[in-house]
């Protein structure tokens, strides 16, 4: 199970195994998840979008031990897929982790993200689910359904991940500004 860490790369999070990838996406080694993060290694995660049935997008504000981007909001859950796991049992992993629920996400497309702090070969996905949520204590202080204009205006005023405002874009730019979500997702 991931867990926030007391101090960045220590922990149990740190000493997982994640996949070390080349620029097509293959995997090229293993390595602690420790030294991806100190070393910038390419790796791949998951990004869940997660929508209520009325189009809002659930936002949260991460914990301050987390090992990238803490104490940042984000309009994602998801996170670092473990060595040798795909995509799929990772989202299903993170999912049943952060916000406490069995459930099935809708694959979207693949997404690419680089900055001083990570690169990515992520996946990115849509979960329609109006909660309650479970969340995980250890990644997530709180969070909160917000309409579109909510969420534009958190933004505006408060520190997010970088590469889930990323995801958020490419969404838009893909599908337009959620509206109220049919149930069948």
């Amino acid at each position: 199970m991931l867990r926030g860490l007391t101090r960045p790369g220590e922990g149990q999070c740190a000493m997982e195994l994640v996949d070390l990838i080349d620029d097509e996406g293959r995997t090229i080694g293993v390595v602690p998840r420790h030294e991806m993060r100190a070393r910038r290694l390419p790796h791949r995660s998951t990004y869940v979008l997660v929508f209520d049935h009325g189009g809002r997008l659930f936002v949260h504000l991460r914990t301050a031990t987390k090992d990238v981007y803490p104490g940042h909001w984000d309009v994602t859950i998801g996170g670092v897929t473990a060595a040798g796991e795909s995509f799929a049992e990772g989202v299903r992993r993170e999912i049943r982790e952060e916000l406490g629920i069995e459930a099935d996400a809708e694959e979207l497309f693949p997404f690419r993200y680089a900055d001083p702090a990570v690169i990515v070969h992520g996946m990115v996905y849509r979960l329609v689910h109006d909660g309650p949520f479970r969340l995980q204590a250890e990644e997530i202080v709180r969070g909160e359904f917000l309409t579109w204009t909510q969420v534009k205006d958190l933004i505006a005023r408060e520190r997010f991940c970088p590469d889930g405002l990323q995801v958020l874009a490419e969404y838009e730019r893909r599908f337009g500004t959620p509206a109220a979500v049919p149930e069948d997702g």
